[in-house]
């Protein structure tokens, strides 16, 4: 690396962050986090798996098109169709564009996954690196499961594909299995033992299956690491990946420890975090570090007086440099479309002129309603007008009635592939109602698996926002609705679940 002391980072919430269930996003969505980690100044980003489905190659494709300034990569398996496709949808992107392709090099997995000898899997990685680099000097390689591979063999491996044309080497812990003072040896011992090494950069990968990834993750760059792979929120299989905030923020507030610098514009991490929540639904728990709801909450009576009389006696970084303001614009009914654009803009929502119009007519309608607008209400607003799928089903009326005295009954009119369409139907209570109604007017077979509802902000005039997580042919949506009748609420989070089903094509997970 020309810089020892940078650690290049390498966000794949697009990719593996992605494989959260439920979390799928649609073309627009995935640009519109692309454009925050652009933002935020991060050096790689992983924009999908181009193969997977034409959905992720018109991404992938897309993504390499429009963002300037990340380096592009999309994943491939070992095999020419996959290295071929990626690259087909990277070249946009040029000298930019990363193909990083893999395979495991483990025992378990060389036996009972890939059933190949060590001299097949070799031969197998050279021989993707090889085509890789026929289109690109940018080419990545991950030996999946590096953790549980023989280091030896590991080594021999990692050397190989040096050879090949690899300029990135992934040394993965795809199952979260490893320790800190593990993984530090890991990367010591390549560096010790692979003879050319120094011609690439060692990357490091990390799932939270222990809740180790971030430790990992520092662990690494501690022995030499000069990548780290996270995503925003830690999201990602299983319990998620290394979290991009936790490890960027790790390494800023302890340099005395760990000299070395990123070059990440923290100030975004707030935003960027909050607008991933509001495209995937996947909410950040409260005692999250970084970007949790209680990250710079203080309630004991000693920790107060202490911040009061001095910030630094119990908070070891500021609010202010993840992008979170103290001072909020309180917006009402009698705010201006200006305040309102500047608003939006701190939140990390960057509108055109017809999506910001029809965000402000919500926001008017709203504040009619409300005396006070919150950014969780400025955030339910752009989630319910602008980031959304086609609608292949759109609520028009809802009426329900239920009580202790009453059956309830939902009557439901809809549109559906252009048709009105209208039921009533009764139910074991009111959101039972009329989830049965808009099933039966869309006429899709769906399972539901978890529903739930929270107040956006305190008071009695809060909006109410509901999520459920769908379950369609084997796969899990999750679809999300705001409005300050939970009712309603409720069933425009059911529809939006639907039409995420009905625009989501199939895709292939791949874990690394």
């Amino acid at each position: 690396m020309a810089d020892t002391n940078k650690v290049i980072i390498f966000d794949t919430t697009l990719r593996d962050g992605e494989q959260s269930p439920g979390a799928s996003m649609t073309i627009d969505e995935k640009l519109r986090i692309a454009f925050q980690l652009e933002k935020m100044n991060v050096d790689v980003m992983e924009a999908g798996f181009p193969i997977a489905s034409i959905g992720d190659f018109e991404a992938v494709k897309k993504i390499a098109q429009t963002i300037k300034g990340p380096q592009i990569a999309g994943l491939a398996r070992a095999n020419d169709q996959d290295i071929d496709r990626a690259w087909e949808a990277l070249k946009y992107a040029g000298d930019r564009g990363r193909i990083h392709t893999f395979i495991a090099t483990s025992d378990i997995h060389m036996k009972h996954k890939l059933r190949m000898s060590e001299d097949e899997v070799v031969d197998t990685a050279v021989k993707a690196v090889k085509r890789a680099a026929s289109y690109t000097p940018n080419v990545e390689f991950s030996a999946e499961d590096a953790v549980r591979t023989r280091l030896p063999f590991l080594a021999r491996v990692i050397e190989a594909v040096i050879d090949a044309g690899a300029t990135t080497v992934n040394i993965p812990d795809t199952v979260g299995y490893t320790m800190p003072s593990e993984y530090y040896a890991i990367i010591t011992y390549l560096k010790e033992n692979v003879a050319n090494i120094d011609k690439a950069v060692i990357s490091v990968h990390c799932h939270n299956d222990l809740g180790l990834a971030v430790a990992n993750s520092l662990a690494a760059v501690g022995a030499g690491a000069g990548q780290v792979e996270c995503t925003i929120n830690g999201i990602g299989e299983r319990a998620g990946n290394c979290s991009l905030e936790e490890v960027v923020m790790g390494l800023r507030t302890r340099q005395d420890l760990m000299p070395f610098s990123t070059g990440i514009v923290t100030e975004h991490i707030y935003s960027t975090s909050r607008l991933l929540t509001t495209i995937t639904g996947i909410v950040v728990q409260p005692n999250k570090a970084i970007v949790g709801a209680n990250a710079f909450a203080h309630e004991a009576g000693i920790h107060q007086h202490g911040v009061l009389m001095e910030k630094t006696t119990y908070e070891i970084m500021t609010p202010e440099s993840i992008g979170l303001t103290q001072n909020k614009l309180v917006l009402g009914k009698h705010s201006g479309r200006h305040a309102f654009n500047q608003r939006l803009g701190d939140l990390g929502y960057d509108l055109n002129k017809d999506d910001l119009q029809k965000a402000f007519v919500r926001f008017k309608a709203l504040a009619d309603i409300k005396k006070e607008i919150f950014d969780e209400d400025l955030d339910a607003i752009v989630a319910d007008e602008i980031i959304r799928v086609p609608e292949k089903y759109k609520l028009l009326e809802m009426n329900v009635s239920s009580g202790s005295f009453a059956v309830p009954t939902a009557t439901v009119q809809m549109e559906v592939d252009g048709e009105v369409k209208k039921t009533a139907v009764i139910g074991d209570g009111p959101v039972d109602a009329t989830f049965k109604a808009v099933k039966e007017l869309v006429g899709t077979d769906v399972h539901l698996l978890h529903f739930s509802v929270a107040a956006i902000t305190g008071g009695t005039d809060a909006q109410g926002e509901c999520t459920v997580r769908l379950e369609f042919d084997g796969r899990e949506q999750l679809g999300q609705g705001a409005h300050p009748d939970i009712i309603v609420a409720a069933a425009k989070a059911y529809i939006n679940a639907l039409n995420k089903i009905a625009s989501l094509q199939k895709r292939t997970p791949v874990d690394l």
